[in-house]
């Protein structure tokens, strides 16, 4: 029986097994599967033209091009409004007719302002017309000072303000800003201006050497040693300062000086002037008022020593001898 019973329990033929479906119950529709089918597929490209199937042709709108703004300006037109800073040339804002460029044969105008390089190329002062400029200077006239009173000629400026400083600054479109050359320092002024007397005029003189210019009275100092500006100005200050000062100094050994001791030729300290004072004073008693020689004749021989033998010197110093000795011309 227990064999039987083991033989039964392994099928003697296997079939395959089928689960018959089920469906849920919902209230939920279910998509057409003919109509999603269709939906899935690629629409079809026809390169045929059909005569059925014409596009409607995209009309181009054409945009109405305004005249110039130069012709729509009125005759008062506010130029600052139109053109208030510095920037290329623009044709059609600016109401001139402006030429400009390269003619190839005779008798030809040169190019208009439209479609102008040349114009454009080169900088313009448009910006800077006369009214603007007055503008200008009346916004900036209440941050200005009045005039200081006792200023109002050149004359007067040097007088309260005999010393001219000089620099210059340089503008450069470069990574870098420094110029070397912008930290050199000019000092000019009169010589006349220090009130020094002639010992400290003439020591004055060979301490600056060329520096003095004997046309125009004017010392100029050019200072370039330091690296800034500023340095180079005190400076300068400093060497007027010490030149002037040390002008002003009267060493000991200076008053035994002798006539062969003196690096020029002083009228007063020399025979000339006693020779000229004895023949002005020839035949008079010890008693009588005595003559000194003229100004003008000491200041002959003196730039004929000091200056040189020239036509001018000698003609000068003929003259005043002439006057002196009292002979006709």
């Amino acid at each position: 029986m227990a064999s039987i019973t083991r033989l039964v329990s392994k099928p003697m033929i296997q079939f395959p097994v089928r689960i018959a479906g089920c469906r849920w119950l919902s209230t939920r529709q279910e998509p057409d599967p003919i109509n999603h089918a269709n939906d899935e597929e690629f629409r079809v490209l026809n390169f045929k033209q059909v005569k059925s199937q014409r596009l409607a042709r995209r009309k181009m709108a054409k945009l109405e091009v305004p005249p110039p703004r130069s012709q729509q300006m009125a005759t008062d037109q506010d130029w600052g409004a139109v053109w208030p800073g510095p920037k290329t040339f623009v044709p059609a804002t600016v109401p001139l007719q402006l030429r400009q460029g390269y003619i190839s044969k005779k008798h030809q105008v040169p190019p208009g302002k439209f479609a102008n390089a040349e114009l454009m190329k080169i900088p313009n002062f448009l910006h800077l017309t006369p009214p603007v400029i007055k503008q200008q200077c009346e916004a900036l006239k209440q941050f200005c000072t009045p005039w200081p009173k006792g200023l109002e000629t050149e004359q007067k400026m040097k007088q309260h303000f005999p010393v001219d400083y000089i620099s210059t600054d340089y503008c450069h479109a470069l990574p870098t800003i420094r110029n070397p050359l912008s930290r050199i320092v000019t000092v000019q002024l009169k010589v006349d201006t220090l009130k020094l007397n002639k010992h400290a005029k003439d020591k004055f003189l060979r301490l600056v050497g060329e520096r003095y210019n004997p046309d125009t009275d004017v010392l100029t100092l050019v200072t370039d040693r330091c690296p800034l500006k500023k340095q180079n100005y005190d400076y300068a200050m400093y060497l007027l300062t010490a030149l002037y000062h040390e002008s002003n100094v009267v060493e000991p050994w200076e008053d035994t000086k002798t006539e062969a001791d003196m690096e020029y030729y002083d009228f007063q300290r020399n025979v000339a002037k006693v020779n000229s004072e004895s023949i002005l004073n020839w035949g008079k008693s010890e008693g009588d008022s005595r003559q000194e020689a003229p100004t003008s004749y000491a200041t002959a021989v003196e730039q004929l020593f000091n200056d040189g033998e020239n036509e001018y010197n000698l003609q000068k110093y003929k003259e005043q001898t002439v006057q002196l000795l009292g002979l006709a011309k």
